[in-house]
């Protein structure tokens, strides 16, 4: 194995070492060269020495994986991105390209260490952080990692942006500006359900059942789960929308058609020219919730109305609401007694009633 440092002496008689990789030079602060020598030797086996571990751990992964020291974090990469289908994979694709993923992206797995990560997470974004996380993870659970480079709590906590909700008048003021008939429509649709912008443009018209009053759809994202599509009885507002729109076939051809990505951004175009800061086309969802959460609306419905199992989710969606609660006095004098079995009256029932 080739010395790592070398040894030379100056004119001045003290003797140096250089590191053969990086030039770098250190005095060994020593005029004899018994010293010399043993001070290099002990730099060159502290280096020699986990070097010659890895390549010994190498040997025997690649006695049962061959491609235990080719895979790089490239690799890793593709791989994940090929686990995924539809619009995942184009998000994982895009994803992969990020710049900062460079400083590893020819990395083989088994020389990574945690500095790497972090190095990596410090020049990259809040989707850098999440997507190096799932890639590392994947690795892990491949079996392409013999351990964790990075301990769970020593990843940064990704910070996110702070995101609101429309509010009723930036509402009004968006519908009121859009002329194209099926934005306009689209928008106020996203206002009535709260749907996230893909299943609304793939809305189809056999999606409203005007017999029973509702409309249902089917969430996009958890496709092929076999769980009920959120279906949302037709209110008057509601049904004054629908009925504009076509009665057979997708209800937004057009909309239907473009990639989501430029749906939001010809949604962030409207709002810059009214001066609405902020907002993008998933802030709809937080004006439903938070509208929901003002109204007393049952969290349950609301999970199922999102096409949330989770009730975080709905409570992060509704974050913003501000809730004026009724003073608790009242409730107490809005009771009505309930009679036990042997003809007593003990415990009391609120009336439902929110202010």
């Amino acid at each position: 194995m080739k010395q790592r440092f070398i040894l030379y002496k100056r004119s001045n008689g003290t003797f140096y070492c250089e590191d053969t990789q990086t030039r770098k030079q250190q005095s060994l602060k020593t005029q004899d060269e018994a010293a010399a020598l043993t001070l290099l030797h002990s730099k060159n086996e502290a280096f020699r020495q986990p070097i010659l571990n890895q390549q010994i751990a190498l040997a025997y992964l690649s006695a049962s994986d061959c491609d235990a020291g080719k895979r790089t974090w490239q690799f890793v990469m593709n791989e994940v991105t090929a686990t995924k289908t539809d619009t995942t994979r184009n998000r994982y694709a895009r994803a992969i390209l990020d710049r900062a993923f460079d400083l590893i992206r020819d990395l083989p797995l088994l020389e990574t260490r945690a500095e790497h990560f972090l190095k990596v997470i410090r020049v990259g974004t809040v989707s850098t952080n999440v997507y190096l996380r799932r890639l590392h993870n994947f690795a892990l659970d491949m079996t392409w990692l013999p351990k964790t480079i990075l301990p769970k709590k020593q990843w940064p906590k990704p910070v996110f942006k702070d995101k609101r909700a429309i509010t009723a008048e930036e509402h009004a003021r968006i519908i009121e500006r859009e002329l194209n008939p099926e934005r306009r429509a689209f928008y106020e649709l996203a206002w009535h359900t709260g749907a996230s912008q893909s299943d609304l443009a793939n809305l189809h018209a056999k999606d409203i059942d005007w017999q029973r009053g509702v409309v249902s759809y089917e969430r996009m994202k958890i496709t092929g789960r076999a769980k009920t599509p959120p279906q949302i009885t037709i209110g008057i507002e509601l049904e004054k929308l629908l009925r504009t729109l076509p009665s057979d076939g997708h209800v937004f051809p057009y909309l239907r058609t473009v990639r989501a990505g430029d749906r939001a951004t010809e949604f962030r175009q409207r709002c810059q020219g009214l001066g609405i800061a902020g907002v993008t086309l998933h802030s709809y969802r937080y004006s439903w919730a938070e509208r929901a959460k003002k109204a007393g609306y049952p969290e349950r419905w609301a999970q199922v109305a999102l096409g949330h199992n989770s009730k975080a989710w709905a409570r992060y969606y509704s974050k913003g609401a501000e809730v004026v609660l009724p003073p608790l006095e009242d409730y107490e004098k809005k009771i009505i007694p309930l009679r036990q079995p042997n003809g007593a009256t003990a415990a009391v029932a609120p009336i439902a009633k929110t202010a």
